[in-house]
């Protein structure tokens, strides 16, 4: 992968966890160049991103220092996606990420071509959360 693009996979990551771009200039930004998907997982602290051909860079995320919960509650991790889509008073990405990990996410693919993202749980129950139109 060239270094234009793993910095933009950088500078879009700790967009998202200092709060300085939101979810859609992110994905607008990552597909301008090239990514079609990421994912972000919980257990491991990483976030990677994807291009078409296959070629992809993992880059160490937000550590949650919670574990995630053993069951997933899809009305918890729904009511963490609003608030998010709704920027509410006092949300931040890192909020975000403890919420979801308490409500059992262990992680999420977010697909550009597709539109959506998918969040997963220790269970591998799932979540599909479509982009708003």
């Amino acid at each position: 992968m060239d270094e234009r693009r793993q910095t933009t996979a950088r500078t879009c990551l700790e967009a998202a966890e200092h709060g300085t771009m939101a979810f859609p200039e992110i994905v607008a930004t990552l597909a301008a160049a090239g990514f079609e998907s990421y994912a972000v997982d919980f257990r491991r602290a990483t976030a990677t991103y994807y291009l078409p051909d296959g070629d992809s860079i993992a880059l160490p995320s937000l550590r949650v220092e919670e574990p995630v919960a053993a069951m997933f509650d899809t009305a918890r991790v729904r009511a963490a996606i609003r608030e998010a889509q709704q920027n509410a008073p006092g949300y931040t990405y890192a909020g975000f990420c403890r919420k979801v990990v308490a409500a059992g996410c262990a992680g999420y693919v977010v697909s550009f071509t597709g539109r959506r993202a998918l969040y997963v749980g220790r269970t591998a129950e799932t979540h599909v959360e479509h982009f708003p139109r």
